[in-house]
């Protein structure tokens, strides 16, 4: 895989989104996640699609909306303020 991109479970694992990585690919393999890629919206099929830097997800997670913009990709699942700077909120308008 290229080092620009990264596996979308294991990115939502990274930015602390979900606990374990195995939970975060059951979420999207049920098709939970819309990315928005150079302005085309698809929706999240399969736990190996790949993310880059600039894609924008939107998922709905403990009753709340999550709209994210992908700012990196990280290294590893590190601390909370490290995992904080993995995404940006988009502001729904």
């Amino acid at each position: 895989m290229a080092e620009d991109a990264c596996r979308a479970d294991v990115w939502l694992w990274r930015a602390r989104f979900f606990r374990t990585r195995t939970m975060a690919a059951r979420f999207v393999d049920g098709g939970r996640v819309r990315m928005t890629r150079a302005g085309i919206e698809t929706r999240l099929d399969k736990a190996s699609r790949t993310l880059k830097p600039g894609d924008e997800l939107v998922f709905a997670l403990g009753g709340r909306l999550m709209a994210v913009r992908i700012a990196a990709l990280g290294e590893r699942r590190g601390p909370a303020g490290e995992a904080r700077g993995l995404y940006s909120p988009l502001q729904e308008s």
